[in-house]
């Protein structure tokens, strides 16, 4: 081949092997039952299964979507997704420990749990249908077009299709035989192997002979790439001011304050949901599940983005002349001309574990939905495990044909489509964090939080000039309102199914008491406002950490050395709040 030497081939078909062995070996322990199947029998360690947390969230198309931003608007580019901190730490200190002593398989599951009546039936369905095949399978698609873009770069000589097709084979095959065991221990080696390689690729490209002749990245581009905060100004939303992301305050604020928590979006659920919180109940005890989400936010937002970055700004000095819309492969245009012999093997494995461990973990995820809440739920509820693991393992191949089909066939047709989902989930938030905590919400309340927002995004588009991000408070405040209104024009959850919950869950909190203060012999949580500390400090030990490694990487250690010693003392306070509330006992 052209580009690819024997001993790339040799590393990649290394690879490759490595993952079906994996599977193998995983097989049988995946066979036992469900539970197994699923979640591992629920005894994956905090840095298993905080590592497949962030390995499925690393996904072939993440460094080039990250290329993209930072070629149009610099590094303040990433404020898009980098504003999902908030709801990643609510997650670690307020729902992790919860999702764990739920003992439920999925968290679709949750639905029945939590409301009763046919309302609540039909919804774990809907949503299960809907999940686990429909959106899960524009997810997968996404991602199997990142890697069709990066064989044809790559690779040319090869037909991307084929290529695309013949991974995602192998991917159903090795998660289909070992389950959430084969996916989770692959995800931990397909993470160090996507990290070492994007790393190793940002430090050849800072030393790429162009970057050095024109003074480094800072002397090659100019200044406003290098700025960590968008411009905010009076008027104007988006546009470009001397190069710079700009945004009016408001339209930042949509971002900053309002989406984290309002907005469903795949990986970033508000209250944790999908292969988020099937990792966290597939933790040992409560006190992994809360160590898992802490690394899993830590490493998504601090270790990751930098060599992306780093890569991005390269392509800026090495391919000053791709177009508009293929800014984003510059990415890929850097590793095809540095790379030598080996590690361009190495990358094309690092692209393949970042896109197979996002893949397995789909395929998985969404299979658990069909499987539990449709298929065990509703057709079949009394089969025998091993029934339900050969079902599961019918249904993995179901959903990957299916997405095969939505790659090829459908997607070229979407666009915008990560603003389309987060306008269509916006104030869904609301619901999915409060029914928790509030005993009043029921299930018609979750649907009406569903249905509002498509509503709305639909009469926005057609009949006003309101765009994303300043829509958000518009179609947010529009369901939340909807939401309340339906819940008290509709009749609670039956009582004793309630107290059922709280016996489970012992969520505690003022909003629980008409139904706590029949339950005396359950100790409830407690410290909300000290949990809040403890969230505020994990926002501040993200941020800090983020732009500390960003102030070393280009030459200000000063200003690194506050950062960091304002996370470290971040840090501090939550591991000293939480050895206050008992962190050895934490289960």
């Amino acid at each position: 081949m052209q580009h690819l030497t024997s001993l790339d081939l040799t590393i990649i078909i290394g690879y490759l092997g490595l993952t079906l062995l994996i599977g193998l070996i995983f097989s049988r322990k995946a066979s036992q039952n469900v539970s197994e199947f699923f979640l591992s029998g629920r005894k994956l360690p905090w840095w298993i299964a905080g590592t497949g947390m962030v390995a499925t969230t690393f996904a072939a198309d993440t460094p080039l979507a990250v290329t993209g931003l930072v070629a149009k608007h610099g590094i303040a580019g990433n404020w898009l997704w980098w504003t999902f901190v908030s709801g990643g730490m609510l997650t670690v200190f307020f729902f992790a420990r919860l999702w764990r002593r739920a003992q439920i398989l999925t968290d679709l599951e949750f639905i029945e749990l939590r409301y009763s009546g046919r309302e609540a039936r039909f919804l774990r369905g809907f949503k299960a249908l809907y999940f686990g095949l429909f959106i899960n399978a524009v997810i997968i698609g996404w991602v199997n077009l990142a890697m069709y873009k990066i064989v044809s770069i790559m690779i040319p000589e090869l037909n991307p299709e084929i290529v695309v097709i013949a991974c995602v084979l192998l991917t159903t095959l090795y998660s289909g035989l070992g389950g959430l065991w084969g996916v989770t221990v692959t995800d931990t080696i397909q993470f160090v192997i996507s990290m070492t390689g994007c790393i190793v690729l940002a430090v050849l490209a800072m030393n790429a002979p162009e970057v050095q002749a024109a003074g480094g990245l800072t002397g090659a581009l100019p200044e406003w790439m290098f700025n960590f905060f968008p411009a905010i100004t009076g008027e104007g939303s988006g546009e470009n001011l001397n190069g710079t992301l700009q945004l009016t305050f408001a339209s930042f604020a949509a971002l900053a304050f309002v989406q984290w928590w309002a907005s469903w979006y795949p990986g970033a659920e508000p209250g944790g949901g999908g292969y988020i919180a099937q990792r966290m109940m597939s933790a040992k005890d409560e006190k992994h599940s809360l160590l898992a989400t802490l690394w899993f936010i830590i490493a998504h937002y601090c270790l990751r983005p930098w060599p992306w970055i780093i890569v991005g700004l390269v392509s800026l000095v090495l391919f000053p002349d791709l177009p508009a819309d293929q800014k984003e492969d510059g990415f890929v245009h850097v590793m095809r001309t540095l790379l030598p012999p080996g590690l361009k093997g190495l990358l094309i494995a690092a692209f393949l574990a970042a896109y197979m461990s996002t893949l397995s973990t789909h395929l998985n995820w969404g299979t658990s939905y069909l499987v539990n809440d449709f298929y065990k739920r509703f057709i079949s509820r009394d089969a025998s495990d091993s029934h339900y693991v050969v079902i599961s393992r019918i249904l993995t191949v179901v959903v990957a044909v299916f997405a095969l089909y939505i790659t090829f066939f459908v997607l070229e047709t979407i666009t915008g489509a990560w603003e389309f989902i987060i306008q269509c989930g916006a104030g869904t938030g609301f619901v999915l964090i409060f029914r928790w905590f509030w005993w009043r919400l029921n299930a018609w309340s979750e649907i009406a939080s569903m249905v509002t927002p498509f509503a709305v995004y639909t009469w926005l588009t057609m009949f006003t000039s309101v765009t994303f991000p300043a829509s958000i408070y518009i179609i947010v405040a529009v369901t939340i309102a909807v939401s309340l209104a339906v819940t008290f024009l509709t009749p609670p959850t039956d009582e004793e199914h309630l107290k059922n919950f709280y016996r489970k869950t012992r969520v505690g909190g003022a909003m629980w008491s008409k139904i706590s203060i029949q339950l005396p012999d359950i100790q409830s949580d407690s410290g909300f406002l000290r949990l809040f500390g403890d969230w505020l400090s994990g926002i501040i030990l993200v941020y800090c950490t983020l732009f500390g490694t960003g102030k070393l990487i280009f030459g200000d250690p000063l200003q690194a050395m506050l950062f960091f010693t304002a996370a470290l003392l971040a840090g501090g306070f939550i591991m000293y709040d939480l050895n206050r509330r008992g962190w050895n006992n934490l289960k």
